[in-house]
């Protein structure tokens, strides 16, 4: 999503309509339009990672998917949640849910979570006026997952799931800093981001598709192309960078790239740096870049800093990654995404 943070947002643009009020919790940001029932039962999520965020804490009431879903990340998920329909998102642009559709749905709450702008909240306040359900944008950086995750489960009346969530959530940010702690800056490898079948698409400095580079201790080299959101890369360009670990969420393009001689150009590639992130049920470094990225984080760590620490040697970053898998989905963590976490293999 391109946005910016919400605090940005009200310097732009100050609360104007009187049902409007902002929430401030610690290391979280709210926005709530209108008032929602005590306890809502039906909730539409506005975008992906409302969506996959209502999935893990409130499976219940969440009304469908604001996008299309695979079988093999449909068959990750509880019965519940493969059986829920297609609705459409209302996130940014591109809505793909007109307000009659919307209005026919009857939510009780609309929710949204990620990172947005002036623009993106004034539009929440237009479908607000013009239909009178409530609204929250919840801010969903990395850093502010445990209290999304305490807000939204008792917004949803499930307060000892969401205090469950935020407290895996701590314990993944924990890992982060401990690992970190013993990485000087200096030391801190260089990284591309290759999105999409031919991997020249990458996020730019600020983009919250590549914030796990730079959360885990990274250095996101398209960086240096200039701030904003995603951007296509030439491979002249990525040659000159030539980072020192190139990641990919398409499995596709990280098998066919050591093949490719332009690819192998790259000391990445070369050497073996080129790691392909687990995406079932939702991707682990973005796609969408909500609460599915925690189990990325430290797989991420791993690729990053091998041997950082005890925690992200293979058995122990396995037990780690299943049980929090189990959590957020209630199934055990996939069996080949399970001996992938080798990094022998």
């Amino acid at each position: 999503m391109r946005r910016r943070t919400l605090l940005q947002a009200f310097a732009l643009a100050p609360l104007l309509l009187s049902g409007a009020e902002l929430l401030a919790m610690p290391a979280q940001r709210v926005l709530r339009l209108g008032t929602p029932k005590a306890t809502p039962q039906r909730v539409f999520a506005a975008g992906a990672p409302a969506a996959v965020l209502i999935a893990a804490v409130a499976p219940q009431s969440l009304l469908g998917w604001p996008m299309q879903l695979s079988p093999a990340a449909l068959a990750q998920l509880p019965a519940s949640l493969r059986a829920l329909p297609m609705v459409g998102r209302l996130a940014g642009r591109g809505s793909t849910v007109s307000l009659e559709r919307l209005l026919k749905l009857q939510p009780d709450l609309v929710l949204d979570a990620g990172d947005f702008d002036a623009n993106y909240r004034d539009s929440a306040e237009r479908v607000w006026q013009q239909t009178q359900i409530p609204i929250e944008l919840v801010a969903g950086r990395l850093p502010d997952h445990p209290a999304q995750l305490r807000h939204v489960g008792k917004l949803l009346g499930v307060a000892a799931r969401g205090e469950a969530l935020a407290q895996a959530a701590e314990a993944q940010l924990t890992l982060v800093r401990d690992v970190l702690a013993t990485r000087p800056a200096a030391s801190r490898p260089t990284v591309y981001y290759g999105r999409g079948s031919d991997g020249l698409e990458s996020g730019l400095s600020g983009s919250i598709n590549t914030e796990v580079i730079e959360f885990c201790g990274g250095r996101n080299v398209a960086a240096a192309a200039g701030k904003g959101g995603l951007a296509r890369v030439s491979l002249e360009q990525l040659l000159a960078w030539d980072p020192d670990v190139i990641l990919t969420q398409d499995a596709a393009f990280a098998a066919r790239a050591p093949q490719d001689p332009r690819w192998r150009s790259l000391r990445a590639v070369r050497e073996g740096r080129l790691h392909c992130a687990p995406v079932l049920p939702f991707g682990w470094l973005d796609g969408p870049p909500g609460i599915n990225r925690l189990p990325g984080l430290p797989w991420l760590l791993s690729r990053l800093h091998p041997g950082a620490s005890p925690a992200l040697a293979p058995a122990a970053l396995r037990t780690r990654i299943n049980v929090l898998h189990q959590l957020l989905w209630g199934q055990a963590l996939p069996d080949d995404i399970a001996r992938s976490l080798d990094m022998r293999r």
